[in-house]
């Protein structure tokens, strides 16, 4: 189904909605709830895709984290039952009055929410917001038939775009938010250490921002034929030998720039010592115990460690489906489309990381 084929005949918004109520951990139920209303300044969306990823995940088991990025909102509002989903793209139902957009736009949300007043805000980096919230994880979210989202939040989704492909928008958006964070330039030699959804988006951004060499990390398989085909140089195998393979595959160099995607025990400090010296890394995928680095190589080398968080909505979200217009990402990327009462079992699969792509939810099977 592309954005042509998304609107149906114009019918009245009901009063009350299917969505996936999570309770707690491993407790998420289909259930019948009030269809949401606008807030000023919001639209309500019919959920056409919803997607899930880690922190989805994380949240299924932990039941769930209170995540330090929702600030008050988080702990004002997610105490109780509430419908997850932060990567979801829709038709607008209900719309502001004077708003640039019109009844049956079809449009990609962002997922925080920002106040565009803290010295943060004023400064572009909206994802780190004083007052930043995230829909589906502060606050009720897509994973639902209806979702309410602020009208500063959403890009219309370009015609002929697949709804599918659209519905990989925001986490392609972080992708794109991350290689900014890079700093990597034209020229650079830049190592990937991962090659699943978040690490393939992150590859995307680098290729559609700046003229770069990218090496991948990945173990032999689908994922690293998925990389070469959405532009890297090389793949290398982790190993013993791995640092050799990455010396080889840049011509006997070190990367100018090593981004840890993965997320893996152990991989950030490899990333450390994989980069050249004076070199960036950068940490974007998040591991489940405290990694351990060796500050001395760190200093003495000079080495700048940075990181990336979300994306910037004003930025990031409109590059993302410049990318997905494209045609390549969406047919790589979009495993399978459930309903909400398979969330659970595919939540489940995520954890076991039985994932290689991205699982979308169409609310209305």
């Amino acid at each position: 189904m592309t954005v042509q084929d998304a609107t149906p005949p114009t019918t009245a918004v009901p009063a009350t909605m299917s969505a996936a109520v999570f309770h707690g951990a491993k407790d998420i139920r289909v259930e019948t709830v009030p269809t949401p209303t606008a807030k000023p300044g919001e639209a309500v969306i019919r959920v056409l895709r919803s997607g899930m990823c880690g922190t989805d995940a994380s949240e299924w088991v932990a039941g769930p984290k209170i995540f330090p990025i929702a600030k008050e909102h988080r702990v004002t509002h997610h105490l109780g039952p509430m419908i997850p989903g932060h990567e979801f793209v829709g038709e607008i139902v209900a719309v502001p009055e004077g708003s640039a957009f019109g009844l049956g736009d079809v449009v990609a949300s962002g997922a925080g929410v920002w106040c565009g007043e803290c010295d943060r805000c004023r400064e572009g980096r909206t994802n780190m917001c004083d007052h930043y919230y995230t829909l589906g994880l502060s606050l009720d979210g897509g994973m639902a038939e209806y979702v309410s989202s602020p009208v500063k939040n959403l890009t219309r989704v370009p015609d002929g775009l697949s709804i599918d492909a659209a519905g990989l928008a925001q986490p392609l958006a972080v992708g794109i938010h991350a290689a900014r964070r890079s700093g990597a330039v034209d020229g650079d030699g830049v190592l990937v250490i991962g090659g699943g959804a978040i690490a393939s988006f992150v590859l995307a951004g680098l290729k559609h921002l700046v003229d770069v060499r990218v090496t991948v990390v990945e173990f032999p398989g689908p994922k690293q034929e998925r990389a070469l085909r959405l532009g890297a140089s090389a793949v290398v195998s982790p190993g013993d030998e791995l640092a050799e393979l990455v010396l080889e595959s840049f011509g006997g160099a070190k990367p100018d720039v090593v981004i840890e995607a993965s997320g893996a025990p152990g991989q950030l400090a490899n990333a450390l010592s994989l980069v050249r010296d004076g070199g960036r890394v950068l940490a974007v995928g998040l591991p489940k115990v405290p990694p351990a680095i060796d500050v001395h190589s760190l200093v003495f080398r000079e080495v700048t460690l940075d990181s990336s968080l979300a994306h910037v909505c004003d930025t990031d979200l409109g590059a993302a489906l410049d990318i997905l217009a494209e045609g390549v990402l969406g047919e790589e990327l979009v495993e399978q489309v459930v309903g909400l009462a398979e969330l659970g079992a595919q939540l489940d699969r995520l954890v076991a990381g039985q994932v290689d792509g991205k699982i979308l939810v169409d609310p209305s099977r």
